[in-house]
């Protein structure tokens, strides 16, 4: 498997934005329906702690903090710097994402404050139907509504999230975390940021919010190109060292 698509695979869960297209009611086999809701919740100071680890120290200190409850997410931390810090599950991901109910999935991360006032009301909107129990579908249909009515947001100029923590869980693959930055744009040509060219660092996800394949109607539902860069360190301090792609 290419560092690309490993990484648009094990990131394909990151964010709330996932909106689905005609595939949205494809399931897997191995996770075809939500899981009993017990299996997505954290203790709460285990939560908080690995939301935090998801940005340097410096950040996530004084960040808002996020906890899923039975209702959805909940502020667990009121922060200071605008930064939000949450852990995402699988069913923030694509719904045509294989892994979209695997209540495996521990994906940390730290939204800046353009990303913050640009996703969270998708984010919330999100979890409270999953947590009360929504299909794929009601929630697909929820979301292009409120994209349709101008209810939710566009992605805001300078959006980016930190993903640097080691204690993920991305993905039932193997060797799927690695410490990175995310940068959202409004649909554009990946070439312009030198995405996937040989020897750069630059990774992009086209549509990864909407489905693991860019598709071909996209009507009421917002263009977004995310761009993936790692770095070399965890947030703990410790080295990435090499990928094993």
């Amino acid at each position: 498997m290419s560092r690309v698509s490993e990484l648009t695979i094990g990131l394909a869960l990151v964010m709330a934005i996932g909106c689905g297209v005609s595939n949205a009611g494809v399931q897997s086999d191995k996770y075809p329906k939500m899981a009993a809701v017990d299996q997505y919740l954290m203790e709460k100071n285990a939560e908080i702690q690995l939301a935090r680890s998801a940005a340097p120290d410096s950040i996530a200190r004084d960040a808002t903090i996020l906890v899923l409850g039975r209702q959805g997410y909940e502020t667990a931390v009121d922060g200071k710097n605008g930064f939000v810090c949450r852990v995402d599950r699988g069913w923030m991901a694509a719904f045509d994402w294989p892994e979209f109910w695997n209540p495996k999935v521990r994906a940390a991360e730290c939204l800046n404050p353009q990303a913050a006032r640009s996703m969270l009301p998708i984010v919330f909107l999100r979890s409270r139907m999953v947590m009360a129990g929504r299909s794929k579908e009601e929630i697909l249909s929820a979301l292009k509504a409120a994209f349709e009515n101008k209810q939710l947001p566009d992605i805001e100029s300078g959006a980016m999230s930190y993903m640097m923590s080691k204690s993920s869980y991305l993905t039932d693959e193997d060797g799927h975390n690695l410490p990175h930055l995310m940068f959202y744009t409004a649909h554009t040509d990946a070439k312009d940021w030198g995405s996937g060219a040989a020897g750069s660092p630059v990774m992009s996800a086209p549509y990864w919010f909407f489905s693991s394949q860019e598709p071909s109607q996209m009507k009421g539902l917002p263009a977004i190109l995310v761009f993936l860069v790692p770095v070399a360190d965890w947030t703990d301090g410790t080295s990435a060292g090499k990928h094993k792609d």
